[in-house]
């Protein structure tokens, strides 16, 4: 692929996720963030807030399992105990726009100033289990309520959190599981995951090595601990973003980027342009490369000057038959007997 469409689609892929943290053009009424016990969805949640600030939309927090509000939110809901039905209506009626006054009987005629921007809405559902639990059949017509072209639903959603069976009073037997189902309604996915397991399961795999395992696959019996502060370094402390944008086309663009931990937004570059998944990244000194594609041992496995010469100097068997002799001969073999070869005479018949 030529470089120049190679950074277009990185810039492309920057811009798209730029638009979707920043609620542009109504990219994602639904977007879905699948977290697990070794990552939270916190520092991407947190950056759909910070840029919702900057932008000026109104942040509705809907709680099912925070206990304070947060600083950067406007609307703090506690839904824990509310049926779907009044927990919609709760939050419909946060976002219905205002009634504009009616104008005066006699307007003169002045010019018009700009119109004002309408306000948008960010609604962000800290934890989708107990819905999923309770009433998945009930998630479609919950999202239809609260979703208006003014208003975006972030939801985050433990992938690795098992979820208690529907009453079967709830639906029938048939009805897909609440993370299919999710799956299909939303518009955009994010998937994110641990930058300093990533680069522990690339190291694992540069030296050949099955890739370590974290969290439930670990197959570990006892309490489930996420990752801790000070087991990795600045370079290694990050959020992978593993991005699903579903198009209305049907196509969908999938892409792969590194939240870096900073309080300011915008710090977020391509995995590929990480320089820990660069194609010139080593992974571990024992294994690094000494520019001629030979790997650093405790004996050397490359050639000596003299060696090198030596090889080079070599005339490989039957190398004068591969030129053209004349008359047609070139594919003859030439073989000079030496002194230590015995000639047979039947051999020489045959």
């Amino acid at each position: 692929m030529p470089p120049s469409v190679q950074a277009h689609q990185r810039s492309h892929s920057l811009l798209l996720l730029q638009k979707l943290l920043s609620l542009r053009d109504g990219a994602s009424p639904l977007t879905l963030i699948l977290d697990t016990l070794e990552q939270s969805a916190a520092p991407l949640v947190r950056e759909f807030t910070t840029r919702a600030n900057i932008g000026r939309s109104k942040v509705i927090f809907v709680s099912f399992a925070t206990i304070k509000k947060p600083a950067d939110v406007d609307i703090f809901i506690k839904a824990r105990g509310k049926s779907p039905k009044a927990l919609s209506s709760e939050i419909a009626s946060h976002c219905a726009a205002p009634h504009p006054p009616p104008p005066p009987p006699q307007a003169t005629p002045a010019t018009k100033g700009p119109t004002p921007t309408p306000q948008k809405y960010l609604i962000i559902i800290d934890d989708l289990s107990p819905l999923s639990s309770t009433a998945p059949h009930l998630l479609p017509a919950f999202f239809a309520e609260i979703i208006t072209p003014l208003a975006s639903i972030l939801a985050v959603y433990h992938s690795d959190v098992p979820l208690l069976p529907p009453k079967p009073a709830a639906g029938n037997e048939y009805d897909p599981d609440s993370l299919t189902l999710l799956l299909y309604l939303a518009t955009a996915v994010f998937r994110v995951s641990s930058l300093y397991q990533a680069v522990e399961a690339k190291r694992a795999q540069s030296r050949s090595v099955p890739a370590p395992e974290w969290g439930l696959h670990e197959g570990r019996e006892g309490v489930l601990v996420g990752l801790r502060r000070g087991q990795h370094d600045a370079l290694t402390s990050g959020v992978v973003i593993d991005m699903e944008m579903r198009r209305r086309s049907g196509r969908a663009v999938a892409e792969k980027f590194v939240l870096a931990a900073a309080a300011a937004p915008g710090n977020i570059t391509l995995l590929s342009d990480h320089p820990l998944f660069a194609k010139d990244a080593h992974f571990d000194d024992d294994y690094q490369d000494d520019g001629e594609g030979e790997v650093d041992t405790t004996f050397s496995l490359g050639l000596t000057d003299k060696q090198r010469k030596d090889r080079e100097g070599i005339v490989l068997p039957y190398f004068d038959a591969q030129t053209d002799v004349g008359g047609g001969e070139g594919g003859r073999i030439l073989y000079d007997m030496g002194r230590e070869d015995d000639f047979d005479d039947e051999e020489d018949e045959i």
